[in-house]
């Protein structure tokens, strides 16, 4: 998505960055140019790096610890894993998660959730990540069911049909389009 050309010179967007743009979100070429206008401004070098990200992210969940969950976050935007996120990924992450049909949204979740990157979720992982959740927003209560080990036997139970102690990227987003709860505790921009 993002690549190595536009990462050395991010300055203006070319023609062909705006098409592609235009044709893979759902921002006209005016709200783009605003988009670009403002990361520019935050980015003066084009590129976003992961402190910077953790500490955007802070102001919207000041109470709470954005470090983990937005490092989680933070390389699934990096599309080409450069450690760095350019105006294209960024732009294209939003859009997903800003204006994405249910499903965009929900793979991006299952993005989020599978750590490791090998298509599925195991148990270990949804454990880190409702841990960061909790810690993002701040969740103090964290024993008996609401525990995150418990919640994540709650989860498979409902979405790991096969019973094979894993998630799915199909078992995640059909799971969690069947249920309104999990859906909103896993994935709740969705």
């Amino acid at each position: 998505m993002g690549n190595k050309e536009s990462k050395k010179n991010n300055k203006s967007l070319s023609e062909s960055e705006i098409i592609m743009l235009v044709n893979n979100t759902n921002f006209s070429r005016e709200e783009i140019l605003q988009w670009h206008e403002g990361f520019m401004r935050d980015c003066p070098n084009g590129r976003l790096n992961c402190k910077k990200f953790i500490e955007v992210y802070k102001v919207f969940y000041p109470e709470g610890k954005a470090d983990k969950f937005c490092s989680h976050v933070f390389k699934v935007f990096d599309s080409d894993g450069s450690g760095e996120i350019d105006f294209t990924e960024f732009l294209l992450a939003i859009s997903i998660t800003a204006q994405g049909d249910i499903r965009k949204k929900l793979q991006m979740a299952f993005k989020i959730y599978d750590l490791d990157r090998n298509g599925k979720i195991e148990k270990k992982e949804m454990e880190k990540i409702i841990t960061a959740i909790y810690d993002l927003v701040g969740e103090e209560n964290r024993t008996g069911e609401n525990s995150p080990s418990e919640r994540v036997k709650m989860i498979l139970n409902k979405l790991d049909t096969d019973q094979n102690g894993y998630l799915t990227q199909d078992e995640f987003v059909e799971g969690c389009l069947a249920d309104n709860f999990l859906r909103s505790l896993l994935a709740p921009n969705a």
